[in-house]
């Protein structure tokens, strides 16, 4: 119960002021912790990845239940104030909200887009940085908004800690290209371990905030993804929209052939972009609905 209801402040709390600039934040702190392991024993073999693994969520696993312990011996109502804050800024809802939509008033689209996604944008047209920011969005959405509540609902703040800890180490080290195809293949597949629920309940949840009749028809698409997960929300967010993402796209300037998810247009549109970003308020809305529900519901037990 405590979970939920720390849960629920850190949702509200990332809703009304997102990250806090005046703190050093905690993701940052991890992906020191990466880069200090990597420039020291890096060798591009899995053992070695292994290790990596290892070290950093060694570290934050002893840190995190550390605070977890020190935090539970003080009131229960500031234990909850505190852990709520400090989980609400693994939560990323708010600052993905904002940042697709800088895409769209931006006069260097390509140069905010950048910052948002790994694929090569150079040669991108508008089409393709529309498509870019809602796939952007409904990966996202899982990645930094289902997953992390996810496990701080179940495992509380040691749970939000260490997921963002196996999230971060993906998105440093868990490329396939010559430097990390085997460095970063245990950190990826950790982190397709740790995705493989919350990334289903994301598409779930896209398609009913889009009052989708077939509510489980993003899977026939989004199996065809190399990620076991990241097809399920684009896909459904595809559906949702009555687009087509996804398509052939450069990474590191090479064209990687990617199949095309949901059956509309292929054209991506401003108005298609708006209205990927209409349900973050449902979302919300749903999200904080749903953890009442379960508190209420715990409680009565």
């Amino acid at each position: 119960m405590t979970n939920i209801l720390t849960a629920l402040l850190a949702y509200f709390i990332d809703r009304l002021f997102g990250e806090f600039k005046f703190i050093k934040h905690p993701v940052i702190i991890i992906g020191g912790l990466i880069t200090f392991f990597e420039e020291r024993f890096y060798k591009n073999t899995v053992f070695r990845g292994l290790l990596l693994v290892l070290f950093v969520l060694g570290s934050v696993s002893l840190i995190s239940v550390g605070i977890y312990l020190y935090l539970a011996q003080i009131n229960i109502a500031l234990n909850i104030i505190i852990s709520s804050f400090l989980a609400s800024m693994f939560l990323a809802h708010r600052m993905l909200y904002d940042s697709v939509k800088e895409v769209l008033v931006s006069q260097n689209k390509k140069e905010v887009i950048s910052m948002l996604v790994s694929r090569d944008t150079a040669q991108m047209n508008e089409s393709d940085i529309y498509k870019a920011s809602i796939e952007t969005y409904a990966e996202n959405l899982s990645d930094g908004v289902i997953a992390p509540l996810f496990y701080l609902t179940l495992f509380g703040l040691p749970g939000i800690i260490i997921y963002k800890a196996v999230n971060t180490m993906d998105s440093m080290v868990g490329y396939r290209n010559k430097k990390y195809e085997n460095y970063g293949k245990v950190a990826a597949k950790l982190d397709d371990i740790a995705n493989y629920i919350p990334a289903r309940i994301t598409a779930v949840l896209i398609m009913f905030l889009f009052k989708q009749k077939d509510i489980f028809s993003f899977y026939k698409d989004g199996q065809k993804h190399d990620s076991p997960n990241a097809g399920y929300p684009i896909t459904a967010m595809a559906l949702g929209l009555g687009i087509s993402l996804g398509g052939d796209t450069y990474y590191f300037g090479e064209l990687k052939k990617k199949p095309y998810f949901g059956e509309g247009t292929k054209e991506i549109k401003e108005a298609d972009v708006k209205k990927a970003l209409s349900i973050r308020n449902k979302t919300d809305v749903t999200v904080l609905t749903l953890l009442t529900l379960a508190f209420v519901f715990i409680k009565l037990l």
